[in-house]
């Protein structure tokens, strides 16, 4: 019952996504989440769900691809981000 009770938001949520950067991004948060609770003891999966959650967002969004073929995003030494052939 606990498994389903993550599963079918996790896949509402990736479903529902509109734009490849969301989709990106809600599949980073789910899959975070997942390997967060795997590899948490079973007292803190809760927490570990969390914490896989968090970093699995953060590293889709800054780590995402470019949207057009051969592009990649970079950022400089001041945080800009841009994009430029990989």
């Amino acid at each position: 019952m606990t498994r389903a009770f993550f599963i079918i938001p996790a896949a509402a949520l990736t479903l529902a996504a509109c734009t490849p950067a969301e989709q990106q991004l809600a599949i980073g948060t789910v899959g975070g989440a997942a390997v967060g609770a795997a590899v948490s003891s079973g007292d803190d999966r809760a927490k570990g769900a969390i914490v896989g959650a968090v970093v699995g967002a953060t590293a889709a969004t800054l780590l995402g691809p470019a949207q057009q073929q051969g592009q990649c995003r970079y950022r400089d030494q001041y945080g800009r981000e841009y994009i430029a052939a990989c």
